[in-house]
């Protein structure tokens, strides 16, 4: 399993325009962020986590080339806002629709975003398709399994992501943009060889977690290495990372983790 970190910013991207002043060194690139997404590669199976402003350039960047599913974490502009570059993803297909899993909330908001989008094939040829499909709590597939549950996010609800691949048995944890994770959900990522999780600045926040909010739950859920992501321009990489726990870091745009 291939698991890269397109984005790793929050909402407003980092710098956000007109940046305050503050103590964050920008000549280091890990403190440059793009909005929040992930691609992950399970036994040749290409499925991209959300579409940020900046997809189109954080496939560039990445090399991305191909995905056989999209799925939408939840409807907020930083993870929608860039399914309209999909187009390429259905030019590649050859003109078939490409299958978008989310919750009804998340799919409602394609639809008023997107309307043009939904159908089984493209309008006209560079143009997106979108097959709409509800997210599985249960997704057997024949290269693993992918296990979705609701994180509470504010006023809404996140799909958090719990990915096994079959041939390695290598189990990927993706819970982005969330306030509070339940024992049964510490339950389903425990013991992870991956976790990313959301983290968005030392503060308290009511709808995210905080830098000290995440490293407990990190600790609970003891996964062989955690990221930390959808971190905000008042977090310094170096700084903030040396007093990380063991195995414990955070994640930056274009990491890539081969489990």
């Amino acid at each position: 399993m291939q698991v890269t970190l397109l984005g790793t910013g929050t909402s407003q991207g980092v710098p956000m325009i007109a940046q305050p002043p503050n103590p964050i060194d920008w000549e280091n690139t890990k403190n440059w962020r793009t909005r929040s997404s992930v691609h992950v590669v399970m036994d040749g199976l290409h499925i991209q986590v959300d579409a940020s402003p900046e997809f189109r350039l954080q496939c560039l960047n990445n090399k991305i080339t191909w995905t056989d599913f999209f799925i939408l974490t939840h409807g907020h502009a930083d993870h929608i806002a860039g399914m309209d570059d999909l187009r390429r993803f259905c030019d590649l297909r050859e003109g078939k629709a490409l299958p978008v899993y989310s919750t009804p909330e998340g799919l409602a908001r394609v639809r008023s975003m997107f309307p043009y989008a939904i159908s089984n094939q493209p309008k006209n040829k560079g143009y997106p398709a979108f097959s709409l499909k509800n997210m599985p709590s249960r997704w057997i597939l024949p290269e693993g399994t992918v296990e979705s549950t609701l994180l509470e996010h504010g006023e809404t609800h996140t799909l958090g992501l719990v990915f096994l691949e079959k041939s390695s048995g290598k189990k990927f944890s993706y819970y982005t943009d969330c306030k509070t994770v339940n024992v049964q959900q510490i339950e389903k990522a425990r013991h992870s060889d991956l976790l990313v999780l959301d983290a968005l600045r030392l503060q308290t926040h009511r709808s995210h977690l905080s830098i000290d909010e995440a490293i407990a739950i990190a600790v609970e859920i003891d996964a062989k290495n955690t990221y930390l992501t959808h971190l905000s321009s008042e977090l310094d990489h170096q700084s903030t990372e040396s007093y990380l726990p063991k195995n414990i870091y955070l994640g930056y745009d274009g990491l890539s983790v081969i489990l």
